[in-house]
């Protein structure tokens, strides 16, 4: 199994034209806390946010894209979810955290057995949303941690968030 992070807005909004919702030093040192070291799988749109749109250091990335002839040096390329899972299947030492986008989360989240959900206490504009695990009758909340705040840094000042941890329920 897999286990995927997100950060999302009061209404499950995770992306606005291809960005971030929002940049909060905090939260993005809870993803490399998180994902440092493990196996993270994106989609090349995701690659396209990363700075300088290289894979992420100390993290061995895997980028789904149809293309046969995508390449991006420093990065596994995998065509298809049948191919991510074979992968997958054949390197379970490995520890995968799927990272984004809309797409990638929407394929891969039956596959995933947790995940790391960062709630921003605030409406944004968005175009691009992610399951709203609230009302997912395969998914329970496990833990929640109290709030904290974006800073001045930030691209929003003084915005509560908190990071939760969903868990799929077993199917009986």
């Amino acid at each position: 199994m897999m286990e995927l992070i997100v950060a999302v807005d009061r209404e499950w909004g995770i992306g606005y034209k291809g960005d971030l919702l929002a940049r909060v030093r905090g939260d993005l040192r809870h993803f490399r806390e998180l994902t440092a070291g493990k196996t993270v799988i994106c989609g090349s749109n995701t690659l396209l946010t990363f700075p300088g749109a290289k894979p992420l250091k100390n993290r061995k990335n895997i980028i789904l894209h149809p293309d046969p002839s995508f390449a991006v040096e420093g990065a596994q390329i995998v065509h298809s979810i049948p191919e991510l899972l074979s992968y997958t299947e054949e390197h379970k030492e490995e520890k995968f955290i799927v990272i984004g986008g809309a797409s990638v989360y929407r394929q891969l989240l039956p596959y995933c057995s947790f995940a790391y959900v960062t709630k921003f206490d605030r409406s944004f504009d968005k175009d691009v949303y992610f399951e709203n695990l609230d009302e997912a009758p395969d998914w329970s909340l496990l833990r929640t941690e109290a709030p904290l705040y974006s800073g001045a840094g930030d691209t929003v000042d003084g915005m509560p968030y908190r990071y939760t941890v969903y868990i799929r329920a077993r199917k009986l």
